[in-house]
């Protein structure tokens, strides 16, 4: 059987740590290797400042766990693709996978897409989403600063993200629901060494209230049946932190694939679904016990149980195996299909940019099939100097990029200071107003490659949808380096402003521009402002993106 080069052994979905550890394991086995990744390799973790319970470590960030994850993967081989699975043919032995950058084959499939955040319903809790209720501490902590906090659950997240949002909030009292927390009780005694933190047992949120801002709640006592009141000191607004568990992001595959009553996949012990040839690894699955530990597991035994089938479809189809890999030749994206993700490793010196990952971007710069040029219009402020200094470490990557400084008589109807990307048709509605480091490197990364074509594919049917909006369209985002949710939610409305001419889009670290914190409200990232009234919160792919900017025509 004679295979291209969209062809692989295994393909891995989702990027996190079940399916790094997949990866590593199917890698080392000498099989074709491919993690497609929706938004950034290492999954939720990465948001996780201290990682202290995985064997043998004593402490880690998750950034820095998954990382070292990844470099292992892809030393033995593994490819990485930054794209969207839209749809699955499972019914043959060599099975399809339709991504947002195209069409791949696999003998055998492994599911790792993890788990989102769980809402729990109270009144007001919709309504007040980046108002005042929030479901990630690293995201949106400092927003918070001085305030007081409620923290919703009893479960290891609610302890370890309330000891987190500690250095932020002024004061923070938990809500659990029950008599008692659902978690090891080392981390509860840790709370002991919070003065800031308490605890109210057998107690729940019902219903939130206020303006603009968060100014009220209503909580219920489930012993007695009462409710209090909640007010913060001084009548000042407050947070609503809600961990209470999370929901499997399954509910965008077949049917074919069996799961439980709450949407997890029920597998065998080796990690088998209901269709031969996909595995599944990791929270998404019926399980005992969801921790990092136990999603590694479920990785390294799904890649292993895979191998058997994998090398009984060799034989059949007479498939060569793979007999050799070079870690030095290796490529971290699966052969010219967009953008590779960029670490966050930062250059010793205080660069932005290490070499390797001047190494990565020269890659991705050079499959471009125009030049673009990133045009900086200053003002006098200290970020403007920071963007300064970025563009000189842009400058030489690859002759597909240029940077130039905007002259005295170049005029630009925005906020200063932006960086304006452009391609030989001139701008491309693109723009960013920060340095973008942390989590938005990739944003700026897949902005830049998307100006100079041929971009990331886009599905027909949204691009009706982009093409079908009229009118000038003006998307500001706001975000926070930090935040995981944000630059998935900048691709989508920066990928809308490259396919359509009449729209732009805007990112803002908010860090930089605490105005805008304070004109719209903003408690929580990411922020999506239209035409400077309408105002959304929350992660938005691209099909959520574009419907959104129709539905408002």
């Amino acid at each position: 059987m004679e295979t291209d080069k969209n062809f692989y052994d295994v393909i891995i979905i989702g990027g996190g740590p079940a399916g790094l550890s997949a990866a590593i394991y199917a890698s080392r086995a000498r099989y074709r290797t491919l993690i497609v990744e929706k938004n950034r390799i290492g999954g939720q973790i990465t948001i996780t400042s201290e990682v202290v319970n995985y064997p043998g470590i004593e402490k880690i960030s998750g950034s820095e766990l998954t990382e070292g994850m990844r470099r292992q993967a892809e030393n033995f081989g593994t490819e990485f693709l930054i794209a969207e699975v839209q749809s699955f043919d499972l019914d043959h032995d060599i099975k399809k996978v339709k991504t947002t950058k195209g069409e791949f084959s696999a003998l055998g499939i492994i599911i790792a897409t993890g788990a989102n955040p769980r809402k729990i319903g109270f009144k007001g809790e919709t309504d007040f989403q980046g108002r005042g209720v929030a479901y990630c501490a690293t995201c949106d902590g400092e927003f918070f600063t001085g305030k007081e906090v409620l923290v919703v659950g009893g479960g290891f997240a609610a302890v370890e993200e309330s000891m987190f949002l500690s250095k932020y909030a002024s004061k923070i009292t938990i809500l659990v629901r029950k008599n008692s927390f659902s978690c090891a009780q080392s981390a509860v005694d840790r709370l002991k060494e919070f003065p800031n933190i308490s605890v109210k047992f057998n107690t729940e949120i019902v219903e939130v209230s206020g303006e603009q801002m968060l100014t009220g709640a209503l909580l219920k006592n489930n012993e007695t049946g009462e409710t209090e009141s909640y007010t913060a000191a001084g009548s000042e607004n407050f947070g609503v932190f809600v961990f209470a568990g999370y929901v499997p992001n399954t509910s965008w595959l077949p049917e074919c694939i069996s799961r439980n009553e709450g949407g997890y996949i029920i597998t065998d012990e080796n990690q088998k679904t209901s269709v031969d040839g996909v595995y599944a690894a990791g929270d998404l699955c019926v399980k005992n016990l969801r921790q990092l530990v136990t999603a590694v597991s479920d990785g390294a035994v799904a890649a292993t149980s895979l191998e058997k089938v994998v090398q009984n479809l060799h034989r059949k189809y007479q498939i060569k195996d793979l007999t050799e890999y070079s870690p030095k030749t290796n490529k971290t994206e699966a052969s010219g299909h967009g953008s590779a993700p960029v670490t966050d490793s930062a250059a010793d010196d205080g660069r932005l940019l290490s070499d390797a990952m001047r190494q990565q971007l020269a890659g991705v710069f050079g499959k471009m099939t125009d030049q673009v040029t990133v045009r900086l219009y200053e003002d006098s402020g200290r970020l403007s100097g920071m963007m300064r200094s970025f563009m000189d470490e842009l400058k030489d990557i690859s002759p597909n990029v240029k940077t130039e400084f905007a002259k005295e008589g170049d005029q630009i109807p925005l906020e200063k200071p932006v960086m304006e990307l452009r391609n030989s048709n001139g701008a491309s509605g693109i723009y960013f107003h920060a340095v973008p480091g942390g989590h938005e490197l990739n944003s700026f990364v897949i902005g830049i490659y998307n100006t100079g074509g041929p971009g990331q594919a886009v599905d027909d049917d949204i691009k009706n949808t982009i093409s079908s909006i009229k009118g000038k369209v003006n998307i500001k985002i706001l975000v926070s380096l930090s935040c995981t949710m944000c630059p998935e939610t900048v691709m989508s409305a920066q990928r809308i402003a490259s396919l359509n001419s009449e729209i732009t889009a805007e990112m803002f670290d908010l860090a930089h521009f605490p105005a805008l914190k304070e004109k719209y409200s903003v408690m929580s990232v990411p922020c999506v402002i239209i035409n400077d009234s309408k105002v959304v919160f929350g992660k938005k792919d691209l099909k959520q993106m574009a419907e959104l900017l129709k539905n408002l025509q």
